[in-house]
């Protein structure tokens, strides 16, 4: 089958700088309202920290988007059951391929046929900081990160690790920190479900 209009091949993907090939690749920016991500960005590593953004996503099923900002994109994660302010639960997050800076404003309805096609909100966002000295990218490299967050509704030490969970490199798990932030037996996503800049829930008419 021919590639859909908009779309790009895998091996043209693969050739193409900037991080954000197997994105493009597989959305047809005609259909979606998605960001394309023709904002150009030429940032660094990700050794200061950046833009921090959780998406709620209600596409097949209902998951959200942990992205954080290094070298110019959006580092992302799915986390199916959704971060946790409790230290003792471990979520599972899978890596996804890299997203635009401009995505980290994005709410709307990805329409049917479309890959990833459903409603998204942002449910959170803020800033972070790299901890112990490393950058992210070199914590990722290691398999072991460890970030502070500055979200208005996360805040606080997390730790994402690489698993060999299902023998998948992309499998990572989402654990927060014990630290003044830290909230056992919290369930902060069935608390505070809506989004940050709007106030609406994901599956609220409004967005579509």
């Amino acid at each position: 089958m021919s590639p859909t209009r908009g779309k790009r091949p895998a091996e043209s993907a693969d050739r193409e700088t900037g991080g954000l090939g197997r994105y493009r690749a597989k959305r047809d920016f005609a259909k979606t309202p998605e960001p394309s991500g023709g904002r150009s960005e030429s940032g660094g590593p990700g050794g200061e920290g950046g833009v921090y953004v959780v998406q709620k996503h209600h596409a097949g099923h209902l998951h959200y988007d942990l992205r954080l900002e290094s070298g110019g994109v959006l580092k992302s994660w799915a986390v199916p059951k959704g971060p946790s302010l409790d230290p003792a639960e471990k979520r599972l997050a899978v890596e996804v391929e890299d997203h635009p800076l401009d995505y980290a404003g994005f709410e709307g309805s990805i329409p049917e046929g479309e890959y990833g096609a459903g409603s998204v909100i942002v449910w959170d966002r803020g800033t972070y900081r790299p901890q112990g000295g490393a950058s992210l990218e070199e914590m990722l490299e290691k398999g072991a990160v460890k970030v502070e967050l500055a979200g208005e509704k996360l805040r606080g030490g997390f730790a994402i690790v690489r698993t060999r969970f299902g023998g998948k490199k992309t499998n990572w798990l989402l654990i927060k920190e014990k630290d003044g932030h830290a909230r056992p037996g919290s369930d902060v996503t069935a608390e505070a479900p809506r989004s940050v800049l709007s106030g609406r829930e994901v599956d609220d008419p409004g967005l579509r």
